[in-house]
This record gives structure tokens, sequence and C-alpha cells, in this order.
């Protein structure tokens, strides 16, 4: 009686040993994929915080381009394009 009671306690020495590796193992594992991600996740937020900037400084440029003052240096300037004179403007109403 006593040899198998010897047996089932090395067998359970032994289950248990096997499910500390396997647990150390898991949690390796999983400190490895939680530093690789936090490495991507760091890279991400670079890559944002770059693009906001990127944004911020197209919606300056949008509102430059954009002013009427710069509408009208196009205009005048590039296009040559003059005001019409008041005769030749014409007012036409709904019926």
């Amino acid at each position: 009686m006593l040899a198998g009671n010897h047996h089932q306690s090395m067998l359970l020495v032994f289950v248990f040993a096997v499910v500390c590796v396997l647990g150390g193992m898991a949690l390796v594992y999983t400190k490895h994929e939680a530093r690789k991600l936090f490495v991507e996740l760091e890279g991400l937020t670079h890559e944002r915080d770059e693009l906001n900037i990127e944004w911020g400084q197209l919606q300056i440029e949008q509102s430059t381009w954009a002013q009427h003052a710069r509408i009208e240096q196009v205009a005048t300037k590039d296009l040559a394009l003059t005001r019409p004179a008041t005769s030749d403007i014409f007012v036409i109403e709904r019926q």
C-alpha cells in the first residue's frame, strides 16, 4: 500500500512540475508579446503624432490658399482677370 501512495505522490509531483514549467513558459511568452505590442503601440503613437502635425500644417496651408485676397491675387496676376464694369453687371430675377 505504501508503494502505491509513493507512486501516486511521485506522479502528483511530476504533474505539478509540468504545470509549473508550462505556466512559466506561458508567462514568458505573454511578457514577450506584451513588450512586442508595447513597442508597436509606441511606433503607432509616434506616427499618429506626426500625422497630426502634418494635418495641422495642411489646414493652415489650406486656409492661406483659400483667403479672398489670395484668390483675387491669382485671378488678377495669373489669370489676367479684371472686375467687370458696373454697366456689364446684370441682375436676373427669378419669376
